[in-house]
């Protein structure tokens, strides 16, 4: 007998097995045609998710660490691109065939035992990705409160270089965010989603306002020629900090590719794809990595140029767009941070039996509210997103093997599921392996010990492509010796597995997708949607006014002085016609 059959035979395994799939509470059957979505919805959707409250940090920091004009803007352009490939070519075929969330479909392959792992690093790792967020929000907050007439309380923002809170008023900052944000993640998080679509076309506008408004401040140019000149010198210097590593070109064009890793070559967002009809809508992502991870990320650096106090995302976007920076940095953490913490809180939940929603979402938040005060975790955001992504990569990649692979090479799919093995062996080998030669274990130990990817020279950035490979390479290796994984390739039912309780959809949220309905515009949704439109253009010429107003310094302050105000009126205006122009299309969407 082997070793899968004698684990597979054991009780107490396979009652733990049905206890895991009654605690999983993610959509385990394929999505039917009838739910399928056009590409529009899959280009907003990428549009507004990945112009996000992080893009603040990561823009300065491509400044901080010395980051050069033509590196950055061409690392960028092949980096998303990439990006853009791996979804499109890894993510959506997949998605597309299989119709599966990645939660489920990994389970039929690494066994309930290591999902259960899976997910909880998934749950630590969004957990760190929220906290960021919410470190971004309070520093919002702390130069809000400097700013309040006669009662001003100045609190010390955390420098770039500190590990640990730097005071009293940082924490208890952080600690009121991440309160407010755990009671929306409970109490609100369907009508924030809402607003989190409303919010997303005025953010956009955000960091293109604030670029053109302290382009002039950094510096005179007259032409297209000189404002290259400008960027190259005083906002993308390539001039890194003392022992500081310079970020070229192949650097920055690798964190643009694995920035969203998980999401992509990791297999996350299949539980977005398998709503699109066709595997082309992969491409569609290429509308939140130009909107977003291109654009964005060089309009915050400029923004980081303008303002040489160190990495404060509240000060930067207060220079550049005034009392409406600080609200879109706010909300730009509060709108992120809250489905991350909520996405915790589900991976959680397999290891949390019988607790309600409620309660896994507070332990969340609470985990992720205490890491937010320590603020090495936004300061070295670039270091952390590099190590979420290789933390999860080798999974993505042993999926993509057996998907992809093992029918060419007569090994057999899904062997784990039809054995009923709890833990697929080669699957954890493979992971563990891949960990020990890539994870930046020397970060953590000061050098007492060092990867063997560190030994070799190799830089955190670069260290994901060939663990991505060595991953698939043990997995079929160990899976072509392995007792139940040799044989004939067969396709795994698509059903319910037998003895899997009833299906509820992800989280208890609204579904991703809905059926289309015909909208019909009334009086007020007619107004409503107008003036949302002309707000919009009025914040996008405000700041251009500035830009063309040049860089005399009397013209100048009055100019952004002017921006400033009438930016922030629009704003209000916008948001009180947009949130009536989504409570009406909502309204129409429940008329049968």
């Amino acid at each position: 007998m082997s070793s899968d059959d004698s684990i597979s035979s054991h009780p107490r395994s396979a009652t733990l097995a049905a206890r895991l799939d009654k605690l999983n509470e993610f959509e385990r059957a394929p999505i039917t045609d009838d739910k399928l979505h056009s590409g529009k919805y899959f280009a907003a959707l990428f549009a507004g998710e990945h112009v996000a409250a992080t893009e603040f940090v990561i823009g300065a920091l491509f400044v901080t660490w010395g980051a050069g004009a033509a590196d950055l803007l061409w690392g960028l352009v092949w980096g998303n691109l990439l990006a853009v490939l791996s979804w499109a070519l890894i993510c959506a075929p997949i998605a597309v065939r299989v119709r599966l969330t990645l939660y489920w479909y990994v389970r039929r392959i690494v066994g309930p035992g290591l999902t259960v792992v899976y997910n909880i690093v998934n749950a630590m790792l969004y957990c760190c990705l929220a906290a960021a967020m919410i470190g971004v929000s309070a520093s919002a907050v702390i130069l809000a409160l400097s700013k309040i007439p006669k009662f001003g309380v100045v609190i010390k923002h955390p420098s770039l270089t500190d590990v640990y809170p730097n005071s009293v008023g940082w924490v208890v900052v952080v600690m009121l965010v991440g309160a407010v944000v755990v009671t929306l993640a409970i109490l609100g998080f369907k009508k924030l989603s809402l607003f989190s679509s409303v919010c997303a076309p005025w953010m956009f506008l955000v960091f293109i306002a604030g670029a053109l408004a302290v382009l002039p401040k950094l510096g005179e140019f007259r032409n297209l020629s000189e404002l290259w000149t400008l960027l190259d010198t005083q906002v993308f210097k390539g001039e890194p900090p003392a022992g500081q590593a310079k970020l070229g070109f192949w650097h920055i064009m690798f964190f643009a590719w694995f920035a969203n890793l998980a999401m992509h070559v990791g297999l996350s967002d299949m539980a977005l794809f398998r709503y699109a009809k066709r595997w082309t809508y992969g491409f569609y992502s290429a509308f939140g990595m130009y909107l977003g991870h291109f654009l964005a990320w060089v309009c915050a650096g400029i923004m980081g140029a303008a303002v040489s106090s160190g990495l404060n995302p509240g000060e930067m976007a207060y220079t550049a767009a005034g009392m409406a920076g600080l609200l879109a940095v706010l909300l730009a953490g509060w709108t992120t941070a809250n489905p991350t913490i909520y996405r915790a809180g589900l991976a959680l939940q397999i290891a949390t039996p019988n607790w309600p929603r409620w309660a896994i979402t507070i332990v969340a938040g609470g985990i992720t509210t205490i890491i937010a005060c320590f603020p090495v975790i936004f300061m070295k955001l670039l270091s952390f997103v590099a190590i979420y992504g290789l933390s999860l990569m080798p999974i993505g990649a042993i999926i993509f093997a057996e998907h992809w692979l093992f029918p060419k090479l007569g090994l057999r799919q899904y062997w784990a599921e039809k054995r009923k093995v709890f833990v697929n062996l080669p699957a954890l080998i493979t992971w563990v392996a891949v960990l020990v030669v890539c994870f930046p274990i020397e970060d953590f130990t000061k050098h007492y010990l060092e990867s063997p990817m560190e030994m070799l020279g190799v830089h955190l950035f670069f260290r994901w492509l060939p663990g991505w490979f060595l991953s698939i390479v043990i997995y079929v290796v160990l899976c072509g010796i392995w007792p139940g994984a040799r044989g004939s390739s067969e396709e795994a039912p698509t059903t319910i597995p037998t003895g899997v309780g009833p299906v509820t959809s992800t989280a208890g949220a609204t579904s991703p997708v809905s059926r289309p309905v015909t909208l019909t515009r009334n009086g007020v949704s007619y107004v409503a949607s107008t003036v949302t439109l002309l707000s919009l253009a009025v914040c996008l010429y405000l700041p251009v006014r500035v830009f063309l107003g040049g860089s005399d310094p009397e013209v100048y302050e009055v100019n952004v002085a002017a921006y400033k105000t009438g930016f922030m009126i629009t704003t209000v205006i916008y948001f009180i016609a947009a949130i009536a122009w989504a409570g009406q299309r909502e309204r129409a969407r429940h008329i049968k």
